[in-house]
């Protein structure tokens, strides 16, 4: 199945029911994970960090898609930078103030999970911003929010959340 691209509002995005299982999304990433030079532990603290930070309210894919979308599901990723070039990004999930690896590999099970964990709970606050919902109607809006700084800027585009204002250049 290859990827679906969507712009336009929320409700123009496919419906979670919709989606395929976390198991099925991950799998299809592998290859990608282990093309960043991932060693097979780092892999597998990838799916543990995953299942253990959707306690904190997020679904499993929507972690899993972000990031892939951030790094390509490398956990010794670069560090970024916001539009502004002022704020560092960094992580597995690119989250301000979060701990980095830069250029390395075979990270423990507990690295992982810090990173992992702060990216989750920014974007849980995200989610906050659009009703805290299961559903398109939060998640969508809350993700495109998560990659173009904060929502009182005035940098998300409700009517297109392909716009990608405010993301980090390499974003957009």
């Amino acid at each position: 199945m290859a990827p679906i691209y969507c712009s336009g509002p929320w409700q123009t995005f496919p419906p979670m029911e919709r989606w395929i299982q976390f198991e099925d999304v991950f799998n299809r990433n592998k290859p990608s994970m282990f093309a960043k030079g991932n060693t097979g532990k780092d892999v597998g603290r990838i799916w543990n960090t995953i299942k253990e930070c959707a306690y904190i309210g997020v679904d499993e894919r929507v972690i899993l898609a972000i990031i892939m979308q951030e790094i390509h599901g490398d956990v010794g990723a670069r560090t970024t930078y916001s539009g502004s070039g002022r704020i560092a990004t960094s992580g597995v999930i690119q989250c301000y103030r979060c701990p980095g690896y830069e250029g390395k590999h075979g990270l423990s099970q507990a690295a992982i999970t810090d990173m992992s964990r702060k990216g989750t709970e920014h974007f849980k606050q995200n989610l906050r911003h659009y009703g805290d919902k299961r559903s398109g109607e939060s998640i969508y809006p809350a993700l495109r929010e998560y990659n173009s700084d904060n929502v009182k800027s005035g940098n998300v585009n409700y009517g297109n959340l392909s716009d990608g204002r405010g993301a980090a250049p390499e974003c957009q």
